[in-house]
């Protein structure tokens, strides 16, 4: 059997190990393992997605979708202490990671789970993501769906996308699935991958 990294539990036993990174302008200490998108290293288009977002709202909510173990939601608890972060994935060691990498890090403020952790009635004031692009166009497109109308009015999604993986088509499709409650548009290009923003308008 072949484990994704949105395999809900990985077949193959867990080889955890540290490595030091740079989130929200310090150097950290964080866990990761196998059977993880990106478990050896932040990748390249995590780090391009931290270095264009602006700061991140002193409270409120916020979503990171597909967290991984946690480089974005880990940004975004360090940034804003008194924000609460929401952190979502479908595979669990990535779900563990995540929290311990939270309280390594003294983030009290990240809550890590499947999508049913998040309560209904949440609004987000800012979304960060670097999506799980590979599980699909149509099951892309439903997560996304998913989330993105629960922007709080005047709320922000940052995401990236490669540009060889559909980033162009991708901000279309939002623009016609989200209507004229939002603004999709590109933001920046750089490395290979777009940065597209989402706002609620109305």
């Amino acid at each position: 059997m072949t484990d994704h990294y949105f395999s809900a539990e990985p077949a193959t036993a867990e080889d955890r190990h540290t490595m030091q990174i740079e989130l929200a302008g310090r150097t950290v200490e964080v866990v990761s393992a196998n059977g993880v998108f990106s478990a050896e290293r932040l990748d390249k288009a995590t780090r391009i997605l931290l270095d264009a977002v602006p700061l991140p709202p002193a409270s409120g909510n916020a979503l990171d979708i597909g967290c991984g173990w946690g480089p974005i939601a880990l940004s975004l608890a360090l940034h804003s202490p008194e924000l609460k972060v929401w952190a979502i994935d479908v595979n669990e060691r990535a779900l563990d990671l995540t929290r311990r990498n939270a309280e390594l890090l003294g983030c009290s403020n990240l809550v890590a789970g499947t999508a049913a952790v998040v309560p209904e009635e949440v609004r987000f004031d800012v979304i960060w993501s670097n999506p799980p692009i590979r599980i699909g166009k149509a099951e892309l497109d439903a997560l996304l769906a998913t989330w993105l109308p629960r922007l709080a009015l005047g709320g922000s999604a940052w995401m990236v996308v490669g540009k060889n993986l559909g980033a162009d088509s991708l901000q279309r499709r939002l623009a016609d699935l989200l209507g004229t409650d939002f603004s999709v548009h590109r933001h920046s290009t750089s490395g290979g991958f777009r940065i597209l923003r989402v706002d609620r308008v109305q």
